[in-house]
């Protein structure tokens, strides 16, 4: 069956769902590269599918299902990129057409030559073809270039990980294949990855090279040039969108209204941040602007206004990557705001004060203060953020339901021992202070995996520093610094889990006799959904057809600050690449974006 043609009749659901069985299967060819057997077992809900969106996660699952030959079967069903088959013009007219979008068929010698080297080394280390998604998250293709380093980087995966890529990958192929059959344009995911590709042309170290994908890096600290240059871009925009006020407050935030038909009721307050890690990605907060954005821009263009108003509020500030203190930007709003932050200095010795003042704000702790909101005139708090982990990619879900931001605790921490030589001191006489550390961060490691199926969700635990000062190849030890950050969905879990690993390092200690200094530099409170919140975001993708998925975050948000004063929820959206976050790897698809959209216009419309 081949790809349909921008003039070929687009299939409906209503055909789908009135179809056959082997009417059902046929309709769907093609979807899957020589795999009819998907569409044969995927269920049909009574009444047929509601959603595109439901059509493609009940497809999906049904591979998710099935045994592992089943799945290495797919995986095999697919051409090598540029392979043979590709040269000998035996591919399917779906292979054909997104291989020649993504200009295999143009190859240049070179590049047809690392093709294939390539293929050859990665069917030598995992058996099967290499399987990438060459139209990439925005659907439109990935450059030859890119595609040849995703190769590269790929084929130094573990080989079960690698597997479970290749179907996410297969699920992306097949989600495209979809959209083109059923003319579907995922409009308001392709501009927010137009945004955020814009927003991140905004970047410190401009012409810099990460060594990662050839792309500059994306840092956009507090309120340096590229942040204000951000912030600026961001407030054009916002007043394109039909915001009817767009302004800058005094820390930074950038703030957008659109007035509800009801100026007594209460106002929806949502957002994220804009300010990112050092070669960060570009999605991290700032899909949480987006989204609203995209959803104001709509009811602009159609003339609507809901009963309440909308606030969006694109953060300063959220990451303390400048200045030691994070949440610049919410703590303002929650009347948090520390005034002996503005005497923070950063690296270059520029104070806040001084950061401020130069970008056009003038550091008036009275003004900052003025920020604070009012809990009583604002419905909640609502936020949007990519995942920044892999359990929804991991599950194959686009959307997930936050039941809480994780409590967390961290400490500096060092094991003093004896320094002494290396070839003379015996075993049992040693005072080893890494041997001691690395006993903690093994048990640290044991210890939060006994809460893997503790009902609130799993513990984490971390030991993010390790070192050794002034170590040397032919001494023991004598003094070895690092860090402990323990995180759990409710505090009661996260001061247990610390309690024990603070035992054991008293165990350590005396059996090993090594000191230890441990020194807490933060304690975050967890910050569980608001159930009234949390039920209108599961209401919203429920509309959508599809399942709910809950899971804890593990990062904090901007939304555990907004927690102090009002009610919050979020609302999680999956990611590329195995999920990574704060990296430029960073991924969102234009349909996980569209999703993302459609559920924030579905919790805004029940209001």
């Amino acid at each position: 069956m081949s790809a349909p043609s921008p003039t070929a009749a687009a299939l409906t659901l209503d055909a789908l769902n009135a179809a056959s069985p082997e009417g059902f299967v046929q309709l769907l060819d093609g979807i899957y590269e020589h795999s009819p057997w998907i569409a044969q077992r995927a269920e049909r809900p009574d009444g047929g599918f509601v959603s595109l969106d439901q059509l493609k996660h009940a497809l999906a699952q049904v591979v998710r299902l099935s045994s592992r030959d089943e799945q290495l079967a797919l995986i095999r069903a697919h051409p090598e990129l540029a392979g043979k088959a590709a040269v000998a013009g035996h591919l399917t007219a779906e292979s054909t057409n997104e291989q020649s979008r993504a200009g295999l068929t143009h190859c240049s010698p070179e590049e047809f030559e690392a093709l294939q080297r390539l293929n050859r080394d990665y069917n030598a280390r995992f058996g099967w073809p290499f399987i990438l998604a060459v139209r990439g998250p925005h659907g439109r293709g990935l450059s030859r270039a890119d595609i040849i380093r995703t190769f590269e980087r790929r084929l130094h995966h573990a080989p079960a990980f690698e597997l479970a890529e290749c179907l996410r990958n297969i699920h992306r192929i097949a989600e495209i294949r979809l959209n083109d059959k059923f003319a579907h344009v995922p409009e308001a995911g392709n501009a927010i990855l137009s945004w955020a590709d814009a927003l991140a042309a905004h970047t410190e170290g401009q012409g810099l090279s990460n060594g990662l994908d050839d792309q500059p890096p994306l840092t956009v600290t507090y309120l340096t040039p590229a942040h204000q240059s951000c912030a600026r871009q961001l407030m054009t925009w916002m007043r394109d969108c039909g915001f009817d006020e767009v302004e800058q407050d005094a820390v930074g935030n950038v703030v957008g209204r659109y007035h509800g038909s009801d100026p007594a009721a209460p106002l929806l307050l949502t957002g994220s941040h804009y300010d990112t890690v050092r070669n960060g990605g570009r999605h991290d907060g700032r899909l949480g602007i987006f989204v609203p954005m995209v959803c104001v821009q709509a009811l602009h263009s159609e003339g609507r206004r809901l009963k309440h108003g909308i606030e969006l509020v694109a953060f300063a500030e959220e990451e303390g990557q400048r200045y030691r203190a994070t949440f610049l930007g919410s703590s303002a709003l929650t009347g948090d705001f520390n005034p002996a932050w503005l005497d923070l200095r950063d690296a270059d010795g520029v104070s806040m004060r001084q950061a401020m003042q130069a970008a056009g704000l003038n550091a008036q702790v009275a003004d900052i203060a003025a920020l604070q909101r009012d809990p009583r005139r604002y419905l909640g708090f609502v936020e949007v953020h990519i995942e920044q982990g892999p359990v929804l990619d991991e599950h194959d879900m686009p959307l997930g339901v936050v039941t809480s931001i994780n409590g967390s605790l961290r400490h500096a921490c060092e094991a003093i021992g004896v320094a002494c030589h290396a070839g003379t001191t015996p075993m049992p006489m040693r005072h080893d202070a890494a041997a001691a550390v690395a006993e903690v961060l093994l048990h640290v490691e044991g210890r939060a995996a006994e809460d893997a199926d503790a009902p609130d969700g799993p513990s984490v635990g971390t030991v993010g520093v390790l070192q050794v000062p002034q170590g040397s190849l032919n001494v023991v030890p004598g003094r070895c610094q690092f860090t402990l950050d323990l995180r759990a969905p409710t505090d009661a879990q996260r001061d247990a889990l610390a309690r024990d690993v603070l035992a054991f390092i008293d165990d350590v200690a005396q059996r090993r006799q090594v000191r230890f200094t441990v020194e807490q530099t933060l304690a975050a409170s967890a910050a569980p959904s608001d159930p009234a919140l949390q039920t209108r975001w599961e209401a919203a993708i429920r509309q959508m057809g599809l399942p709910l998925f809950h899971l804890p975050s593990g990062a904090g948000h901007d939304a555990m600050k907004l927690h102090t004063r009002m009610p919050q929820a979020m609302l999680f959206v999956r990611g590329g690449n195995a999920g990574i976050s704060h990296n430029p790897l960073e991924s969102v698809t234009n349909d996980d974006a569209q999703r993302a959209v459609t559920a924030f216009m579905n919790l805004l419309t029940a209001l």
